[in-house]
């Protein structure tokens, strides 16, 4: 028998009113600061991803699932948004629009990695992304974005953590005092670290292997090396979230595991998930147009995914509303009741009257069975009877009792006992 691959789940039916409402408060809160909804591809050119991200990140090196088509291109499944937008900027000429070009996108990434709670290798994410712009009140912006969006559905306990990794100018000394550190500790780190230390340094104050904690605490702090512009951006930055009332804690440890990030990188944290409880990351990104072959753009953004989002909201015990059900199902019993059935259906649809139908030549008890699982307000019966004299009975399928209604008069009927407005 077959089953879904390792790392991806079936949204199944019940599932998906948390789904579907998390998608609509995104989009609600997004469009509320301005943020346009965009789609980039599915898959990208590899480079984008080998330049962008970097090589020597675990995304590039472990995660990617990577393809050379029938032409011979090489390509990836996208594990990630932003390197696809900052493309989608430079392709489409987006720096002569006003600045700065706020997107939003909601989609699936892959990433081979080890499935967990909330993570899978096929995930759903929200990307917001705001390029065109150094100024670090666009940083509070798009962190508001994010404190927005989990305010509204309803998470408790909010905080941001908070770290500065510098830029191309200053981050090289950062990097240079980081490794004499290790090179002390290299007998006592893991083998990740080995690798990180010569490809991608910052990682190690990511790692989570056992025998790296010790060493962690003792590191040099990142923000102690910052170039005054770096550190004039920085204190900005604090002051605006100072301002606006936003808990944050200085995480040293903080640094994303993606190249591309500089100055500013952050998380959100919440109650609800156990020990993993950041629900989403996200920094500045100013160097990453560069990368691709194009000029200066600065950029921040953030990405959350909605599996974890929504374990969260679980976790919480949020409540959503459920989705919409059919308000009337029509029953029938013979040929030419059957046909009338479906004639009526549609005429119900076209006036915006959820309906469902039978099939099949069920009894009228086993039609009445399923209409009651459906939670249908109305049952409208067709049977000979009720053709020969023009008329439908109709069963409330809540208070109990039954009625004819005559079959021109019908619509008007159901309308009026279920609220539903004239031209709706």
């Amino acid at each position: 028998m077959y089953t879904a691959p390792r790392g991806t789940q079936d949204i199944l039916p019940e599932e998906q009113p948390y789904w579907q409402y998390v998608e609509q408060r995104i989009q609600a809160i997004a469009q509320l600061y301005g943020y346009q909804p965009m789609d980039v591809p599915i898959f990208e050119q590899t480079a984008i991803f080998v330049r962008g991200v970097g090589q020597g990140t675990d995304m590039v090196d472990k995660e990617m699932y990577s393809l050379r088509d029938r032409g011979g291109e090489e390509l990836t499944l996208r594990p990630e948004f932003t390197a696809g937008v900052v493309r989608a900027y430079l392709e489409h000429g987006m720096h002569v629009w006003p600045q700065p070009v706020k997107l939003y996108c909601i989609g699936p990434a892959f990433r081979y990695e080890r499935p967990q709670a909330g993570r899978y290798r096929q995930h759903y994410q929200v990307s917001i992304e705001a390029l065109g712009e150094q100024d670090p009140a666009l940083d509070v912006e798009v962190m508001s974005v994010a404190w927005h969006l989990y305010n509204d559905l309803g998470f408790h306990n909010l905080a941001f953590q908070l770290n500065s990794i510098g830029c191309p100018e200053c981050r090289p000394g950062y990097i240079e005092v980081l490794r004499a550190y290790y090179a002390h500790q290299l007998e006592e780190i893991c083998e990740d670290c080995h690798r990180r230390l010569e490809l991608n340094p910052l990682r190690v104050l990511d790692c989570k292997a056992t025998s790296c904690q010790p060493i962690i605490p003792g590191a040099p702090h990142s923000t102690d090396f910052l170039c005054q512009e770096c550190q004039g951006h920085f204190s900005t930055l604090l002051g605006y979230l100072d301002r606006l009332g936003r808990p944050y804690t200085l995480n040293h440890r903080l640094v994303r595991g993606l190249d591309y990030y500089t100055k500013t990188v952050f998380e959100v944290w919440a109650e609800g998930i156990g020990a993993q409880n950041a629900v989403c990351g996200g920094g500045r990104y100013d160097v990453l147009a560069e990368s691709l072959g194009g000029p200066h753009v600065p950029g921040v953004g953030f990405g959350s995914g909605l599996e974890r989002i929504i374990l969260t909201m679980k976790g919480q015990g949020v409540q959503v509303p459920p989705l919409s059900q059919p308000q009337v199902m029509i029953l029938y019993l013979g040929k030419e009741p059957k046909e009338a059935a479906l004639q009526l259906a549609n005429e119900l649809r076209v006036a915006s009257i959820r309906t469902d139908t039978s099939f099949g030549d069920r009894s009228l008890r086993a039609q009445l069975r399923q209409a009651d699982r459906m939670g249908v307000a109305y049952a409208c019966i067709l049977g000979e009877e009720e053709m020969r004299a023009g008329l439908v009975a109709v069963k409330d399928m809540v208070a109990g009792g039954q009625r004819s209604v005559a079959k021109e008069s019908i619509l008007g009927w159901l309308k009026a006992h279920l609220g539903v407005e004239e031209g709706a």
